[in-house]
């Protein structure tokens, strides 16, 4: 692991934070590239992209401060660190606030929407790329695979991760070692997002309804986070399902009418 992967002067490159702005990066590229194709003004990849790194990094935080929220009351400085963002919470956020904006603007969202589905899915997965070279507790449960990896020099530590969990019971006093193989579950879905980012760039060019592209998104996107859950070390809330695999469901779910209601009026059409 390389949470910190070099120095300038009194700065530190974090492998985190340089991923996901790498994410960024490509996503207004592919987006830009996406806009000029279905002749929108370029200047509006730029501005959904300046939504999309202030509002999701805001809500990425404010949730992931909401999933700890006792963890923020002893220790509010928690609010500034480098780290803790979930995705889900920045997704949502940035959503609602480019609504808003292009609403005012006159445009389509789901015009909008349907241009940055593949530039979404595969910034999301060079991100979790990030989450793997820092060892941010993104990995998944012990196993004997050959590429079951070591996240024990990461930011945090697989023994307090596992502890509690069946897997410590096998351990004395139930600490389990940090040097313990795990699913390098963040690499698992930097390969799902590209193979769902392929799906999605080739399918980009057919004529289809408006929004019905965003809607195979949200199934593929919400399908791929759903089943790594089985394997990740997230607690169980509700009916045995992870948080995230509830906002999962609801993401496939409310994918699934969209699709059946967009291709009913293409169909109409």
């Amino acid at each position: 692991m390389y949470p910190e992967l070099f120095k300038i002067g009194p700065f530190t490159v974090y492998s985190y934070g340089l991923m996901v702005g790498i994410a960024f990066i490509v996503a207004n590229y592919l987006l830009t590239k996406e806009f000029e194709r279905r002749k929108l003004a370029k200047n509006l990849s730029t501005e959904i992209t300046l939504l999309a790194i202030v509002f999701g990094i805001t809500g990425a935080k404010l949730f992931h401060l909401f999933e700890n929220w006792s963890e923020f009351l002893s220790d509010p400085l928690m609010a500034f660190s480098p780290g803790g963002l979930t995705f889900f919470g920045g997704l949502i956020l940035a959503i609602i606030a480019t609504w808003i904006y292009l609403r005012r603007k006159n445009i389509p969202f789901l015009l909008v929407a349907d241009a940055v589905s593949p530039a979404l899915i595969l910034g999301y997965g060079i991100g979790r790329i990030g989450c793997h070279l820092s060892g941010d507790g993104d990995y998944g449960i012990p196993t004997n695979l050959p590429w079951g990896t070591d996240y024990s020099a990461g930011t945090v530590s697989p023994h307090y991760m596992l502890q509690g969990t069946e897997w410590a019971k096998q351990f004395p006093n139930g600490i389990v070692p940090d040097t313990i193989p795990l699913h390098p579950t963040p690499i698992y879905e930097f390969i799902l997002t590209v193979i769902i980012f392929a799906v999605l760039w080739k399918l980009r060019t057919k004529e289809w309804a408006l929004g019905k592209l965003f809607m195979l998104y949200l199934i593929l996107a919400g399908l791929e986070r759903f089943l790594i859950e089985f394997i990740r070390l997230n607690p169980r809330i509700l009916f045995g399902f992870t948080e995230a695999q509830l906002i999962s469901i609801i993401m496939i779910v409310a994918g699934a009418f969209g699709w059946n209601y967009v291709s009913k009026k293409e169909t109409a059409k």
